[in-house]
């Protein structure tokens, strides 16, 4: 990442680059990062100016770490100050739906070069470089779902008839991702009418959090190209099962699986349990950087495989944390089902990581496992039912609080309440109309 490189590193790599995006037709590059609404942000420059762009930055206002989801700001933000938006140059991806464009993530600098402390995408490279600290290997990877709002792709849940209403616009969403690198594991239709997911193959943690960033770009732009629209949003329809972003995570220690080969429940090795036991513990803390909005308390409820308990089991859909022990035991990972898509994907990344690690210092081990329904176990404990509750939870965890630093934690609890208070009183209808298509 940029951090690792000096201004004069980050402007050679740049100029390389941005020759062989002008022989390849670009004319412009989009420098992306995501606020604490979970917001994909951009500024732009000529695919000239890259190099520059590299090594001083491109000006970007730290009042964005105020913004809220319909880009007003907590009472914290200010028009005082600024920040230089870096990219990641060897993240940088010419945009197959979008001729002539290139996009990279960007981290954010202060004036004085000095890391941001309040830059998300920073945070999740802390907490990247732990792992390496304490020997561990992280893959993780980010499911995309969406819904193509204009009610197209009518059938069966899961149906061909779905499929076959919306093939040529599929397999565009496939040859864009190709095109771009990625490796696409699964397309498909899911439950909602007009709902889709794609998963891509795992990856660390801060390009895992960059690719679910680019997919959604991609078939966004995808969707405009065949005069749709796409959702990302948690609740689209009042009532809907709504679109998750559910985290899958793998650890390895000297190239071993430690979801695999243990002596513990399903071959859990001590320290792969460890980990997700410190997750599991932190989850009502989490609720705030992985469902951040209230729009996402509109999905994360009973009923719907969303995840809303706190507890854990084998392949259990309702569960918010899943045990996927894999039919090839190397593929052992587990996934937060109880995360969306309004969740800054690096927040939530770092997060978890940061949560895993505390578990592990703690030698923490899961609860008795639900193996049914959580609803009828009699002791499977209800994860926060609002954002107010998340919030609360988060403002009390002292493991997120040090993770993230005071200046990073303190800027997204003041989202959180400022949007609890945004919404207060509004319908679940008026919170989707509102939301919708911010994401």
């Amino acid at each position: 990442m940029s951090t690792l490189q000096t201004r004069a590193e980050r402007a050679a790599q740049a100029l390389s680059a941005a020759d062989r995006l002008s022989a390849a037709g670009v004319d412009g590059v989009v420098l992306g990062w995501v606020d604490n609404a979970g917001l994909h942000r951009v500024k732009a420059v000529p695919v000239g100016q890259l190099p520059h762009a590299a090594e001083w930055g491109v000006g970007a206002a730290p009042c964005f770490d105020a913004f809220l989801v319909d880009d007003s700001m907590a009472p914290t933000g200010s028009p005082v100050g600024d920040l230089r938006l870096v990219p990641d140059i060897a993240a940088l991806t010419a945009l197959s739906a979008q001729p002539g464009w290139a996009w990279a993530p960007a981290d954010r600098y202060a004036q004085d070069g000095e890391p941001h402390p309040g830059c998300q995408r920073l945070f999740a490279g802390r907490m990247a470089a732990e792992a390496g600290r304490r020997g561990l290997e992280i893959r993780a990877g980010i499911e995309t779902e969406w819904v193509v709002v204009d009610g197209a792709g009518a059938g069966p849940a899961y149906g061909m008839r779905r499929l076959i209403g919306l093939s040529d616009y599929l397999r565009d969403v496939l040859r864009a991702l190709r095109d771009q690198g990625l490796t696409v594991l699964q397309i498909h239709p899911e439950y909602a009418v007009g709902q889709f997911e794609v998963s891509t193959a795992p990856a660390g943690p801060v390009e895992a959090a960059d690719t679910a960033l680019l997919v959604r770009h991609t078939v966004q732009a995808v969707s405009v190209r065949h005069g749709l629209d796409a959702s990302f949003a948690p609740a689209v329809t009042a009532g809907g099962v709504g679109n998750g972003g559910h985290l899958h995570l793998s650890l390895r220690r000297a190239g071993r699986n430690l979801g695999s080969g243990g002596p513990g429940r399903y071959g859990l090795t001590a320290e792969g349990e460890a980990f997700l036991a410190g997750v599991l513990a932190e989850l009502p803390a989490l609720l705030a950087l992985g469902a951040p909005s209230v729009a996402s308390y509109l999905r994360l409820v009973p009923g719907r495989w969303a995840g809303p308990y706190r507890c854990w089991g084998r392949e259990n859909r309702e569960a918010a944390l899943r045990l996927i022990p894999g039919s090839v035991p190397e593929q052992a990972n587990a996934e937060v089902k109880c995360f969306d898509a309004a969740a800054n994907p690096y927040l939530a990344v770092g997060g978890v990581l940061a949560a895993g690690f505390d578990g592990i210092d703690r030698g923490l081990r899961l609860p008795p496992e639900v193996s049914g329904d959580p609803a009828d176990s009699g002791y499977a404990e209800r994860l926060p039912a609002d954002l107010a509750e998340a919030t609360a939870a988060f403002k009390g965890s002292d493991v997120l609080r040090t993770a993230l630093g005071e200046e990073l934690h303190s800027a997204v609890l003041a989202v959180r309440e400022a949007e609890t208070g945004l919404f207060a009183g509004w319908t679940a209808e008026d919170v989707i109309a509102a939301t919708r298509m911010r994401w």
